[in-house]
């Protein structure tokens, strides 16, 4: 997490770098792009992330660079919308909704995922909470076991909750393209509605042959950086969902742009979340402004309409930092009104967390 503060004493909050050490995206901040910050104008956050991508083009088109670059630009365009007394959706675009349906992030394996009976009792048990708790949608994980077992962990998790409710599914790329095809043909036995992640994200035409081979639609991108990089994958008709995430893809401003090539291409864009509220805020205020993908009048979600990850799994830098936390509401979140990202963070929480800074 960043915190840029202008000369006028205005704040805004970003945070970048979802799946590694934090230390790398902390000095990358700290000693290469704040230097060149220092005096710009705060008032064009897009104009900036131009400027800090072609200053580290050479050395920084993925990973840790844009990362960085990704926490800075959400706090600049925080601080943007605070100055204009706008929430940032309306500054990105418009909003289309003012809630967002949300699916349930759970069902993962646990320590003992080796005791396929205890596994599964315990999967149909918290299957059924996230149900009672007013959820549409679920999603799991499937991966870490033999194929014949996660196709009967996706049964039972189906029979509990019932047709009804949406299921989707995450393997964090954990297959080969044939043992992709292999656990997608038991997807689609039980309704699943999209497969994320299925091969690792190099392999382009892992993802091309399992979307050839399966009628689930394919959802990925999570650890892809910027709009060069999704325009491979639209190029390469490797997906039906984009998941781009706005803390590893390059923030607010190179999302806009990843989102008009995903429309341009005919894919749905529904951002990854993963990290704090600060992560949840900005994903809200982006998705506020997708439209329709294709239109239509009544859009529904996960075919024309986006919707949030809401991970159920215990994090209180998602849970405690905000001074007002997300809720669930008729299976929906709303997305914060106030200016910039509309949340305000607690910094005595924050402090609780925070790690000294090496010299």
């Amino acid at each position: 997490m960043v915190k840029v503060t202008t000369a006028d004493g205005l704040s805004g909050w970003g945070e970048g770098g979802q799946y590694g050490p934090p230390e790398p995206v902390s000095a990358c901040i700290r000693h290469v792009l704040a230097p060149r910050l220092i005096g710009r104008d705060i008032g064009h956050p897009g104009a900036v992330w131009e400027d800090l991508y072609a200053f580290s083009r050479d050395f920084g088109q993925n990973g840790t660079y844009i990362e960085a670059m990704s926490a800075v630009d959400i706090a600049l365009w925080d601080i943007f919308g605070k100055m204009l007394g706008q929430p940032i959706a309306t500054l990105i675009g418009g909003f289309h909704r003012e809630t967002v349906k949300a699916y349930a992030t759970g069902c993962y394996y646990g320590e003992d995922y080796d005791n396929q009976t205890l596994l599964l009792q315990r999967l149909a048990s918290e299957a059924e909470t996230y149900a009672d708790a007013g959820f549409d949608i679920l999603k799991m994980k499937i991966g870490l076991l033999p194929i014949k077992k996660d196709a009967e962990r996706i049964a039972v998790v189906r029979k509990a909750v019932g047709d009804d409710l949406g299921l989707l599914v995450d393997a964090n790329h954990a297959y080969s393209s044939s043992g992709a095809i292999r656990i997608g043909r038991a997807l689609e036995q039980h309704g699943v509605q999209w497969f994320e992640e299925p091969v690792v994200p190099e392999d382009r035409d892992g993802y091309r042959r399992v979307r050839d081979a399966l009628d689930i639609p394919i959802a990925g991108g999570e650890c892809e950086f910027t709009r060069f990089g999704f325009l491979d994958l639209f190029r390469g008709e490797c997906l039906d969902i984009a998941q781009p995430d706005l803390c590893v893809c390059g923030g607010l401003s190179e999302w806009s742009r990843i989102q008009s090539l995903a429309m341009s291409f005919g894919v749905l864009t529904i951002p990854h979340v993963w990290g704090s509220g600060i992560a949840m805020a900005a994903a809200l205020q982006a998705i506020a402004t997708i439209p329709p993908t294709p239109f239509t009048i009544n859009p529904v979600p996960l075919q024309n309409e986006p919707v949030v990850e809401f991970d159920r799994k215990p994090n209180p830098l998602r849970d405690d930092l905000l001074e007002h936390n997300f809720v669930l509401e008729n299976g929906s979140v709303r997305v914060p009104t106030a200016p910039g990202l509309g949340v305000t963070i607690s910094e005595a929480v924050l402090a609780q967390y925070a790690k000294p800074e090496a010299n």
